[in-house]
């Protein structure tokens, strides 16, 4: 690879094992973004209250439920330095406002630098790709151990055209 030239995007460099979590009973989008919070300073330092703000004004666009029991929900946030990802599977769906109206199980947010410009594109366009991927998805609704859930989502795959 060229010097200069950027790593290719890759989510084992966007989500540490810590900040993969299979979460009970979920009362609310609000509590879940509350609890994403929580898990986003004790994995990567950031303020809860900054990445609750974040996701909620993000939200507000428009739900980022994208369908399928998967919600993507993101957000650009002043204090953080580099891309950030969560991943919560959730034993028991919740409604979540999603396009298809199907509650969600599965929920990968992810944090970029407000000025990230193209990046944080490129790594939603990542996560987007990974979570479309029946397979992947098969295989972390069959599986309660986060470190396993990390192993599938990080596991290298062919790079595709975004």
């Amino acid at each position: 690879m060229p010097q200069g030239e950027p790593a290719p995007m890759d989510l084992s460099r966007l989500l540490l094992p810590a900040a993969v979590r299979v979460v009970g009973h979920m009362t609310s989008k609000k509590r879940l973004f509350h609890d994403i919070g929580d898990v986003a300073a004790q994995a990567y330092g950031l303020n809860a209250a900054a990445v609750v703000d974040g996701l909620q004004e993000r939200e507000s666009l428009g739900p980022t439920g994208v369908g399928h029991g998967i919600a993507l929900p993101h957000a650009r946030i002043d204090e953080v330095d580099r891309i950030a990802a969560i991943f919560f599977r959730l034993e028991r769906p919740l409604d979540y406002d999603s396009v298809d109206r199907l509650p969600v199980d599965l929920v990968f947010a992810l944090f970029a630098p407000r000025d990230s410009g193209v990046e944080h594109l490129k790594a939603l366009a990542l996560v987007s790709r990974t979570m479309r991927d029946t397979g992947v998805v098969t295989k972390l609704r069959a599986n309660t151990d986060p470190a396993k859930l990390h192993a599938i989502l990080t596991e290298s795959r062919a790079p595709q055209a975004a």
